[in-house]
């Protein structure tokens, strides 16, 4: 269902309410270490200074756990925000009560305002309908733009938008709706999965739905020497979840019974230890007493001829032990076949979109998600507090 548009509001002279993911790293000196988020907020951002809102934005940054904690306040982010901006960004000491209301209140068209952590009330985690309603109090409209918290139902993505008369999607937000909805709902077909990391338990849900998406399916990384020993094959010490090893086995009946392509390495880069790399081999049948820690140049071939046969492609988790530079090979040659395939690419997860980067293609990807437990539950096809909350059109 369609959800209001930042582009559906009136918003000159209006308090707008903006919930950004600007949970960025920072280093020892607690300056912005990478603002790719605060980055990706700017659109949404200055589209409202420049048609005459007054700017509220609020965010989490860190676990404090529903504390004060003074090394994950709001203000390097300010600081960082302001200078990619070039404008003078507002702070408040809090992010409800009377002294934000009155700032709030005191604001100009086309100024910006940002709280201070809403995490720093434990009401927020907890949903709390007060607190929810004191963050309402201070917009005439909502709008979330913080696609990478819209899993948890919280006081600033969820509860809030109770409150308000209009909830409306930033423009990050309909930008992941729209191509991760692309994935599940139109993609242009072939369509392809590829799903590595270290663990099957943690991606059942979401291998079980693309199951009834996608046209070709390839596991790597950890995960795929639990399919492997579901096929009988010997994994010598590479990672096993032999609890999971009939859900493998069931995934691989249902893909076939489906008509599914289904890869699985066929050739193994090998060591007896991670750190061992005066022993590193590549392999075909993996030895007893080694592991295996990225896929082979055989394999590398195979997976590339599909992502290039495919229309959309779908992309989430390393194919190997890629922060190490030996076991990176596998991962790297697979974002380089994505990007150079000018298909329809969609990436999603922390450690995919770093892949990304070491392999110098992100500018190639055609959506990089920004929110990876958000964008596994979506692909998974769960309903997200944070988008279901907003308004209908």
């Amino acid at each position: 269902m369609a959800k209001l548009s930042l582009k559906d509001l009136a918003v000159k002279g209006k308090q707008v309410l903006v919930r950004v993911d600007f949970n960025v790293p920072q280093d020892e000196n607690l300056n912005v270490r990478d603002d790719t988020r605060i980055r990706e907020a700017l659109v949404t951002i200055k589209f409202l200074i420049e048609h005459g809102a007054r700017v509220i934005l609020i965010s989490h940054l860190g676990r404090p756990d529903g504390k004060i904690v003074e090394k994950m306040r709001m203000a390097p982010v300010a600081k960082k925000l302001q200078e990619l901006l070039g404008k003078p960004v507002l702070t408040a000491k809090d992010c409800i009560g009377p002294e934000v209301k009155k700032i709030a209140a005191s604001m100009k068209d086309g100024e910006v305002l940002l709280l201070e952590n809403v995490r720093f009330h434990p009401e927020e985690e907890e949903n709390d309908p007060g607190f929810a309603k004191q963050l309402a109090e201070l917009c005439d409209i909502y709008v979330n733009d913080a696609f990478g918290t819209a899993h948890r139902a919280h006081a600033s993505t969820e509860g809030v938008a109770k409150f308000v008369k209009q909830a409306a999607a930033g423009f990050l937000m309909e930008k992941e709706i729209k191509y991760l909805g692309m994935v599940l709902h139109e993609p242009a077909r072939p369509i392809l999965a590829i799903i590595g990391g270290a663990k099957i338990s943690s991606k059942i849900d979401l291998l079980n739905n693309l199951l009834n998406k996608v046209d070709s399916l390839i596991i790597g990384g950890g995960m795929a020497y639990t399919f492997m020993k579901a096929q009988g094959k010997g994994i010598g010490k590479s990672l096993l979840e032999a609890d999971k090893v009939g859900v493998a086995k069931d995934i691989l009946e249902k893909a076939k019974s489906k008509g599914i392509k289904f890869l699985l390495p066929v050739d193994h880069v090998v060591a007896s230890s991670k750190d061992a790399v005066s022993d590193v081999k590549v392999v075909v049948d993996i030895p007893d007493d080694m592991t295996a820690f990225d896929i082979g140049p055989e394999t590398i071939s195979a997976f590339a001829k599909v992502v290039k046969e495919s229309k959309t492609i779908f992309w989430n988790g390393p194919l190997g032990l890629f922060e190490t530079d030996i076991f990176a090979k596998g991962t790297i040659a697979i974002a380089k076949a994505i990007a150079e395939s000018g298909n329809v690419s969609v990436v999603g997860g922390g450690d995919s979109v770093s892949a990304l980067k070491k392999a110098g293609v992100k500018a190639k990807i055609t959506h990089i998600s920004t929110g990876g437990g958000a964008s596994l539950e979506f692909i998974e096809g769960k309903e997200l507090p944070g988008i279901a909350a907003l308004t209908d059109k």
